[in-house]
């Protein structure tokens, strides 16, 4: 049984196809990040998906199950935009229904807002919440039902870097468990630290693209003679270029071990060492360079 299948999916507003006979089948664990610019059509897909729009042609099953059924949702979650929320209603209100409504145990309320760090304010109304507490009011609401499949709508958006760190966590978390992801996000950078399996959606078609294909790893050294360290590691036949008072090489992980020893041979020392692996950012800008040019 496919986790998500989507079989020539199609939606349309009069003249203008948002999305054009889209096949897609995830049937094992793990992230899948949908990737385009705004606009696009990221989350008239999700919305089709879980048929919050009606596609205009094509079929959608999801754990099993048509997505005309409303009971996938015991099954499966959908973390929309902080919009679906309401400012009058405190946080237990929002997790409480959803209790009510799929029958589940209220203690799944302290467990899920203890797990995603929310509980200081989860009496709060949600009027009084910054954007990244709304985030992770979302998110226990995703969560509170242990979904098998969990869509998520930019769920990085608005997170300072410790909300940001503890999402990703938990995304890689839940994902190991066994919990199948498909998030959207524009935040590339995250989206290398969370998965490597890109639908990149672009003129109302999906390409799949396995990152792992397409990854650099680059090193920045910060040094204490970086015009030597420059110099003698160029003559050994490393690309190496200046990076604002640092040195910036792309390396293999099994020559790492090797361009520092010759920099320690030749007396300098290493102050820092800094790891960047690039992969989506580089080809989304190939992807979509006709599109912003």
């Amino acid at each position: 049984m496919a986790i998500l299948a989507v079989h020539d999916l199609s939606k349309g507003y009069k003249n203008h196809q948002v999305l054009e006979k889209i096949s897609l089948t995830i049937d094992a664990p793990g992230i899948w990040a949908l990737v385009g610019p705004n606009g696009v059509g990221k989350t008239t897909f999700l919305n089709v998906i879980t048929n919050i729009l009606p596609a205009t042609s094509g079929t959608v099953e999801l754990v099993g199950k048509t997505n005309k059924d409303s009971s996938v949702f015991k099954e499966v979650a959908f973390l929309q935009d902080n919009t679906v929320l309401f400012d009058y209603l405190s946080g237990y209100d929002h997790l409480k229904y959803i209790c009510d409504v799929q029958k589940i145990h209220k203690k799944r309320i302290k467990e899920v807002t203890e797990y995603v760090g929310m509980e200081s304010y989860l009496k709060k109304t949600v009027g009084n919440y910054s954007l990244g507490m709304k985030q992770h009011l979302l998110l226990a609401m995703a969560l509170i039902n242990e979904p098998k499949l969990l869509l998520l709508d930019e769920p990085l958006n608005g997170l300072d870097p410790t909300s940001a760190i503890l999402m990703r966590g938990i995304l890689l978390e839940l994902a190991e468990k066994g919990a199948t992801i498909l998030l959207s996000s524009h935040n590339l950078s995250e989206i290398d630290r969370v998965t490597k399996q890109i639908l990149f959606l672009k003129d109302g078609k999906l390409t799949e693209v396995d990152m792992n294909n397409y990854e650099n790893t680059y090193y920045e050294f910060v040094l204490s003679n970086h015009e030597l360290a420059h110099r003698m590691l160029t003559e050994h036949g490393y690309d190496v270029e200046f990076a604002s008072e640092r040195i910036r090489i792309q390396l293999g992980n099994e020559q790492l071990d090797m361009v520092i020893e010759l920099i320690k041979g030749k007396g300098i020392r290493i102050l820092d060492i800094q790891k960047e692996i690039t992969g989506s950012e580089k080809l989304y800008k190939e992807i979509f360079s006709e599109a912003s040019s």
